[in-house]
């Protein structure tokens, strides 16, 4: 209990988004930051779990802050940031991937969306305990390092079939409108002069 009160304090005293509105809330209000994120938190998991529109707002959280997130640190010259912000898109992508199925878990798990958001703030929270750093380093990276060579030959041998159906099909579609101009060039050569189409016809009587 102590080592997550421990955590908890000292992720409210990094600086971020989050630390610095409750920073601003405490110096208004007199309370304790601490007592206003526990409150904060309580409320959103009542939200979530029996308020209107809770999808929308676990989608928010996982989604918006993050991408903010990543921006900055796209823009920041140091490079760790942003590996910690491409392993959290690497896991939040196959969270989605998986959440295709999310009709079949609805039906027997009521709480949902208070479980997703939990998992997409664990995935976010940073330090060593980060869920996304662990799922990809005990779970993710193996895997790849496994499996990747033979996507690699996969997707190489896709590209090349892809590119030869779609040079196949550009290739048919100009022999049918090289066709067609041939077809249409007399037509429209008669039709550009009627006069000398008649005069012509007298001539080889």
């Amino acid at each position: 209990m102590d080592g997550l009160r421990q955590r908890f304090e000292r992720l409210l005293e990094q600086r971020n988004l989050a630390t610095e509105a409750l920073g601003a809330l405490e110096a208004k209000t007199g309370v304790d930051k601490r007592y206003l994120a526990a409150g904060a938190a309580s409320l959103l998991s009542l939200y979530l779990l029996f308020g209107f529109g809770a999808s929308l707002l676990c989608n928010v959280i996982g989604f918006v802050y993050p991408a903010y997130a990543s921006i900055k640190a796209i823009e920041s010259p140091s490079k760790d940031d942003d590996t910690m912000w491409l392993v959290y898109w690497v896991v939040y992508g196959l969270f989605g991937l998986a959440e295709f199925f999310s009709d079949l878990l609805l039906s027997w798990f009521p709480f949902y969306y208070a479980g997703k958001c939990a998992f997409l703030l664990f995935c976010m929270i940073p330090g060593p305990w980060n869920g996304a750093h662990m799922l990809y380093h005990r779970a993710i990276r193996p895997l790849f390092l496994k499996h990747h060579e033979a996507v690699d030959s996969i997707v190489r041998d896709f590209s090349g079939r892809a590119l030869d159906v779609a040079a196949g099909i550009t290739r048919d579609v100009l022999q049918t409108l090289a066709r067609g101009r041939a077809l249409v060039t007399p037509t429209a050569a008669l039709g550009a002069d009627p006069k000398a189409s008649v005069t012509q016809l007298q001539k080889d009587k």
